[in-house]
């Protein structure tokens, strides 16, 4: 649950076997959370959304075509019957599939040949959820006496396992249903732990749409009906120009240390060249040292492991909005998470930030490491998106270009190549830290989070390219990403939307609220499932923890094309969804 103090929200732990906690410095709000870093993932900075659905999933029984409520058992007696008839008939359908699943462990033990086929178990089990959900479709109907209801929850086969109690949901409202439609999934809790269940329903929960746009992307050519994804954070820009740099000669290189195990932490030409990088771009006041270089497969194995390393499990975190970000918020976050016997272990920037756009000055980043350091809190900055700023009235400060650093042996930096370069499929991650220890801590990981050596070496001919980077890449990279940022706004001015405009990375924070019926979250989710029905993927604002429904995020790094092709769809549902507002105000009109 959430609590609100002047505008100040502090929340408790969402989750079990978590580790770590930090103060997040993120979009739109001030609270306090259990650490959560998705190990693995390709985006830290949205390490914490929800999942995302497009398609229409629900945990209903539909009824047959025709059938209305009340007609289904012929007539509005039965429904009316006394609740425990129903009751005695679930309980005995529970107590039936405890003795199934009693049946099935015992055949552990008998030879493989005495067993009875799968394929009967399998339907014995399917049966038995289709009887368990009209059980409890059944049971609604006689409850209310109002004949049936048009839904029920899903059966969920975890919860009669355990002794014949259904397990209870801790679904919130606007999540997404896991369902399970076909044999395979509904006995699935036969095979895995508990936690495999909770693991496989969030990843189907939180992948199924985006494995839906994979198999249905919008081409040009081929493909003009199909999805076109503005809600990734994916730069799309200059694939033409890194595919053929990728392509040259150079870059074709294997040889017999490339194909074995390396050092976990990374090839040692690589983080050298690494350092070197980061000092020229940086602007580092020194060399970089290559020891303090951690390289893995993302930056989000590289957030994940920092927080194992620097953190507990059971350990909160504090989030506070970045615009305006001062250290007063995030110190009553502080103050708050105290009180309530939470540790917090340190604060989470994200510079530029994501997904408002904004840019750090100079002191508003001394100001965070002062504070951190009075509360000896550790400070890890994301600047994922540092060559990604291309208003040039703006200029963008790394942590790694300061003279002088407040408390560095708990000041850590985290970049990689997914964002500036459009390269996210080469899961390429970045730390930098003076810490000798968490160096040496996170680079362990490397057995479980390396990359691949021929990976690592057309990295390192990519990053020592300087003269291809200067000289032909970032002009283009830049000149484009201003195109496009100037095309989106430009659309969004002509249709009356406001929007923030702070000219850095890759995405434009809108504000949607004026086509919600009502100022609510669930208004914001169906607003959202309106542009998924029409091909269009964009992220919600609650995805990011935005305290006001009606903001989207909408990322523009993306061919002309294919950007006319969405503002086309974007345009589309807008004018419905206002014909359908202006309809509703008529309606509301004529019954006063």
């Amino acid at each position: 649950m959430w609590a609100s103090t002047r505008g100040v929200e502090v929340g408790g732990a969402v989750g079990s076997r978590r580790s770590g906690l930090n103060l997040r410095v993120k979009a739109s709000r001030l609270c306090c959370s259990t650490w959560s870093p998705p190990a693995g993932s390709s985006q830290p900075a949205e390490a914490e959304t929800e999942p995302q659905t497009m398609s229409h999933r629900s945990d209903t029984v539909h009824l047959p075509c025709g059938q209305m409520r009340g007609q289904c058992l012929g007539n509005q007696g039965i429904h009316t019957q006394p609740v425990e008839v129903m009751l005695h008939f679930k309980l005995t359908v529970e107590k039936h599939m405890v003795q199934l699943v009693t049946m099935r462990q015992q055949q552990d033990l008998v030879p493989e040949e005495q067993r009875r086929h799968p394929a009967t178990g399998e339907q014995e089990a399917l049966l038995d959820g289709l009887m368990y959900q009209l059980v409890n479709l059944l049971q609604s109907g006689a409850a209310g006496g109002l004949g049936l209801q048009p839904s029920c929850p899903s059966l969920d086969v975890r919860g009669v396992v355990g002794g014949g109690q259904r397990a209870q949901s801790s679904r919130q409202p606007d999540q997404p249903v896991h369902q399970r439609n076909d044999p395979e999934a509904t006995f699935v809790s036969q095979h895995l732990s508990n936690r495999g269940i909770d693991i496989s329903a969030l990843f189907q929960a939180s992948f199924q749409d985006y494995k839906l746009y994979q198999g249905d992307k919008y081409d040009e050519d081929k493909n003009t009906l199909g999805f076109i994804n503005l809600g990734i954070s994916e730069n799309k820009l200059c694939l033409d120009l890194m595919t053929e740099r990728l392509s040259q000669s150079d870059m074709n290189v294997i040889e017999d240390v490339l194909l074995q195990y390396p050092d976990w932490s990374g090839q040692p030409f690589l983080w050298e060249e690494v350092a070197r990088f980061l000092t020229y771009y940086c602007k580092a006041p020194a060399q970089l040292d290559p020891e303090n270089v951690v390289v893995l497969n993302g930056c989000c194995s590289v957030f994940s492991t920092l927080a194992v390393v620097l953190c507990d499990p059971g350990e909160h975190r504090c989030t506070s909005p970045s615009v305006p970000a001062h250290c007063g918020q995030v110190g009553q976050a502080l103050l708050e998470a105290t009180l309530t016997g939470k540790k917090v272990r340190g604060l989470i920037l994200i510079n530029p930030q994501n997904p408002l756009g904004d840019v750090y000055s100079r002191d508003s980043l001394k100001e965070y490491l002062e504070f951190a350091k009075r509360y000896n809190l550790h400070v890890i900055i994301d600047e994922i998106y540092m060559l990604s700023v291309f208003d040039e009235s703006i200029t963008f400060h790394s942590l790694l270009g300061m003279e002088s650093l407040p408390d560095p042996n708990r000041t850590h930096v985290i970049w990689g190549t997914s964002k500036d370069f459009g390269i996210s499929g080469f899961c390429f991650g970045v730390l930098y830290t003076q810490n000798k220890k968490v160096a040496s801590a996170v680079s362990s990981f490397g057995y479980r989070h390396g990359i691949s050596g021929i990976a690592q070496y057309k990295l390192y001919r990519l990053l020592r390219d300087r003269e291809w980077i200067d000289r032909v890449y970032l002009p283009t990279y830049c000149s484009r990403l201003q195109r496009a940022h100037r095309y989106i706004t430009k659309k969004l001015k002509a249709l009356g939307i406001s929007f923030l405009n702070h000219g850095s990375g890759l995405y434009v924070w809108i504000n949607l609220k004026v086509y919600l019926d009502l100022w609510t979250f669930e208004e914001e989710r169906l607003l959202h499932r309106r542009f998924l029905d029409n091909k269009l993927i964009l992220s919600r604002g609650k995805t990011y923890m935005c305290k006001e429904p009606g903001w989207i995020r909408v990322v523009f790094a993306d061919k002309p094309l294919r950007l006319k092709q969405a503002m086309h769809r974007f345009y589309q549902v807008l004018e419905t969804q206002k014909l359908e507002l202006r309809v509703k105000q008529l309606e509301s009109a004529q019954c006063e």
